[in-house]
């Protein structure tokens, strides 16, 4: 699996992560040829070599040369995607980073995301930013995105066109709730919303003890010297060296002994109702001998404070505890597969080279109860026509 890995030694921003992918071997002129295929003008992309603590680094900047002063919506932007000729892959996943910016500016200033102007963000320059990062990661092969913790200013202020805003910006921290970051005494903005946003939208999480064998190495500089930190965003391009997907995941645990256990499947069924991966309850013997349940867990950190205020709004807990977890899995899709009981949604897991196929326990129900069947003969009858339609590596269209 092809990734890349953003090291935010100094933040991250869009004009560094551009410069860093340049600086990994993407030529200049190639990324301008694609950046022309949007329906805008009036903007030229320029890179220069520079020095960053003895290390060299390129330094990439855009330049307007002219451009009303616009105030887009988040709608203008997905219409100048959906009119340019970029490949769809470079539109969809840039128009997934202009989204979770609006929904996150939507937030801070108390408004819609329809309403939401963009500013900085809907200037040239940053359109360029983010749509040539998605253009970087297709050129590169990337199918997905891994980052440092992501390191922030915590002092000093910044003018923006919304007016003086403090450091770490409102919309970066917005962006970056529930993903794993480290605040510095620096005074100076680490992290834009830019940057932010490429991390919100586009990665899996943070990497720890993966093994990556490393194919490309790139520095994009930040605009100025910063006293005791060398200014610069490394990308890492390379593949993990194992056959599983991989992602970060949180357990939320908290021992009840107090609650009227009748509660319980309706509680369960609240919590994954969030879009939590599992949710189960363990009887323990607690403190004093008494008898009690563990309730765990397992959901993604964007979905973590959901799965939390269901919990305080339907349990007698008063307390949490929230760890992360890595989780391995075996590649997987859900495919649509032709039986003697019409279309049923099934299961494809890769394993060692063969396709596995499993019928979905809900359709399987589904179709017992139209037929008056009982469950255990339609599963039976289902999985054996999906096995003898599996061959080892057959391929298996969603």
């Amino acid at each position: 699996m092809n990734i890349v890995y953003f090291d935010t030694i100094a933040g991250i921003a869009g004009d560094m992560t551009l410069a860093a992918f340049i600086a990994a071997g993407y030529p200049l002129d190639d990324l301008a040829g694609e950046l022309r295929k949007l329906p805008l003008d009036g903007f030229e992309l320029t890179a220069a070599h520079v020095r960053r603590s003895s290390i060299d680094a390129v330094h990439v900047e855009v330049l307007v040369t002219h451009q009303p002063h616009y105030h887009r919506h988040l709608a203008d932007i997905l219409g100048i995607l959906e009119k340019s000729s970029l490949n769809s892959a470079v539109r969809d996943r840039a128009a997934r980073i202009f989204t979770v910016l609006a929904e996150a500016e939507a937030r801070v200033h108390n408004t819609t995301v329809e309403q939401v102007h963009f500013h900085e963000v809907g200037a040239l320059d940053s359109i360029v930013d983010i749509v040539g990062t998605s253009i970087c990661l297709d050129h590169f092969g990337v199918e997905r995105v891994y980052s440092s913790p992501v390191r922030l200013g915590s002092a000093g202020t910044i003018t923006t066109q919304h007016g003086t805003m403090p450091v770490p910006a409102p919309a970066t921290t917005e962006l970056l709730k529930d993903y794993p970051v480290q605040l510095t005494a620096i005074s100076s903005e680490l992290t834009t919303p830019t940057g932010a946003a490429i991390i919100k939208a586009l990665s899996a999480g943070i990497l720890t003890d993966e093994v990556i064998r490393i194919h490309a190495v790139g520095y994009g500089a930040g605009t100025r010297e910063i006293e005791g930190l060398p200014n610069f965003l490394r990308v890492v391009i390379g593949s993990l060296d194992e056959p599983y997907e991989r992602d970060e995941s949180m357990v939320i645990e908290t021992n009840i002994d107090d609650m009227n256990p009748q509660i319980h499947p309706y509680l369960i069924e609240r919590l994954l109702a969030t879009g939590a991966h599992d949710a189960y309850l363990i009887p323990i013997i607690m403190k004093k001998g008494r008898p009690g349940v563990l309730l765990s867990v397992l959901t993604t950190r964007p979905r973590m404070q959901d799965a939390i205020d269901v919990i305080f709004r339907e349990t007698t807990s008063i307390g949490l505890r929230l760890q992360p977890v890595g989780r391995r899995k075996l590649p997987r899709q859900e495919v649509t597969m032709q039986t003697s009981f019409g279309p049923v949604l099934a299961k494809a897991v890769e394993r060692e080279g063969a396709v596995t196929l499993a019928a979905e326990f809900e359709e399987c129900k589904r179709i017992a109860m139209e037929h008056h069947l009982p469950l255990v003969t339609v599963m039976r009858q289902i999985n054996e026509e999906l096995r003898s339609r599996t061959s080892p590596n057959q391929e298996i269209l969603p």
